[in-house]
């Protein structure tokens, strides 16, 4: 008899500093602001949408109840997608700053403190680049391995463009090749690549906006029946609301497939 193993799905556990306290960027935790946004973007949609094809308050307030733990997911994945994308566009800042002072003649500790003074005055103290760079600058002085910091910021970073630069400057560094080269090479492939995204979002603008028109159309179409008077599509017979659970579920998968669609990653 052959037996059946039940696959368990392991628990994410963050990734941690070599030195000092640093972040995992894989992981967003949100403050009390942010979740209460997340809920109340949750429980109006859920709430607005029950009350245009069902019309019952209490129904629509506990299904509106229900969608804030749907929200505040999907609202920490949009923050956490938009800090990801704000650390790869100051790592390309980073990688101009290191490659300016490399340009100078500066060696490796001495470009990433002025790297780290430059990105201070662009992006204030508190920015996620700025926190890197300091920890770095902190841990070469504290004796700690450039590769193995820089590895483990890409490792926390979970961004390919920093994973590469951190592999293709721990072989550089270790075989003493051109350090200015790698590093103007990797801020010209990363400005590219975030060049080529906003085109492509661009020539996506149309069909994202039609997208979001097509959803929004039978919330809509259902408003203006309503007004309409007491027709038999917004009475809540057993076969009308059968009827609207089926088009919402069919609705929702369209959208969630659409989405799929238009997101395209380089």
């Amino acid at each position: 008899m052959k037996k059946k193993f039940k696959k368990v799905r392991k628990k994410y556990e963050p990734q941690k500093a070599v030195f000092g306290d640093a972040v995992d960027y894989y992981v967003y935790h949100m403050n009390t602001l942010e979740r209460m946004t997340g809920a109340a973007v949750g429980f109006l949609a859920g709430f607005f949408v029950c009350m245009v094809f069902f019309r019952g308050i209490l129904f629509s307030a506990i299904v509106g109840l229900i969608m804030t733990i749907p929200g505040i997911r999907k609202y920490r994945e949009y923050l956490k997608q938009k800090r990801l994308r704000g650390l790869l566009y100051q790592f390309r800042d980073m990688m101009e700053a290191l490659s300016a002072s490399y340009s100078a003649g500066k060696n490796t500790q001495g470009a990433f403190e002025d790297a780290c003074a430059d990105l201070s005055s662009i992006y204030g103290e508190r920015a996620d680049i700025v926190m890197e760079t300091r920890l770095i600058v902190s841990g070469l002085y504290n004796g700690q391995n450039i590769d193995d910091m820089l590895n483990n910021f890409a490792l926390r970073s979970h961004l390919d463009d920093i994973e590469s630069f951190a592999t293709i400057f721990e072989v550089t560094n270790q075989y003493g090749g051109n350090l200015k080269k790698v590093v103007g090479e990797t801020r010209q492939i990363i400005s590219d690549k975030i060049e080529t995204e906003m085109e492509i979002q661009t020539l996506l603008t149309a069909n994202k906006n039609e997208l979001n028109i097509m959803t929004l159309m039978p919330v809509i179409i259902m408003v203006m029946l309503s007004g309409m008077g007491d027709m038999s599509i917004v009475r809540n017979t057993p076969l009308n609301v059968c009827v609207k659970i089926v088009a919402l579920v069919l609705f929702g998968a369209a959208y969630v497939m659409g989405k799929k669609i238009v997101d395209i990653k380089v």
